[in-house]
C-alpha cells in the first residue's frame, strides 16, 4: 500500500537526484504542476498514469522503490523488457498465421466442432488503455 508521506519523500529524492524543481519535473513527464504539488505535500496518492510516466522518463527509478520504498534508488541494474519498437520485424511473430501441428489422421478427423476457436482478443494502446473483444459464440 502506498503511504502518501513516504511516497512524497521518495518523489522529493527523485527531484533532488536529477536537480529538478517541481515545475521542471512536471514538464519532463508532461504532468500537471498542481498534481506534483499535491503529491509532494502528501495530500494525494499517485495515479497509475503518473507512476508509469515517471518510470518511462527516469530509468533509474524502480517501481517497487517508488511505490513502497523496497529496493534502491538509483537502480544499479535495470532489467529492461523488450519493447515493440526494439524488436525487429523478423522477430515479431505472425499472429494471424496458425501452424498446423496435427497428424494426417487428425487432419482427416477435424470438423468445425473441434477446431481451435478464438476466445478473446485484447488490444493494448500506448496511452495505457485497452480494448477487449470477446467471441460470444
Amino acid at each position: 500500500m502506498v503511504t502518501t508521506n513516504e511516497f512524497a519523500k521518495r518523489l522529493q529524492k527523485i527531484l533532488t537526484y536529477y536537480g529538478l524543481t517541481a515545475t521542471a519535473f512536471s514538464e519532463e513527464i508532461n504532468f500537471n504542476r498542481s498534481t506534483i504539488s499535491h503529491l509532494l505535500s502528501g495530500r494525494n496518492k499517485p495515479s497509475l498514469e503518473f507512476v508509469l510516466k515517471v518510470l518511462k522518463k527516469f530509468p533509474e527509478v524502480e517501481l517497487y522503490w517508488l511505490l513502497n520504498g523496497k529496493g534502491e534508488f538509483p537502480a544499479t541494474s535495470k532489467k529492461s523488457l523488450p519493447t515493440p519498437a526494439a524488436t525487429t520485424i523478423s522477430e515479431k511473430p505472425n499472429l494471424f498465421q496458425q501452424k498446423e501441428i496435427f497428424s494426417e489422421e487428425e487432419k482427416k478427423q477435424t470438423t468445425p466442432q473441434n477446431e481451435l476457436q478464438i476466445e478473446r482478443i485484447i488490444v493494448f494502446y500506448k496511452n495505457g488503455s485497452f480494448k477487449e473483444y470477446k467471441n460470444d459464440i
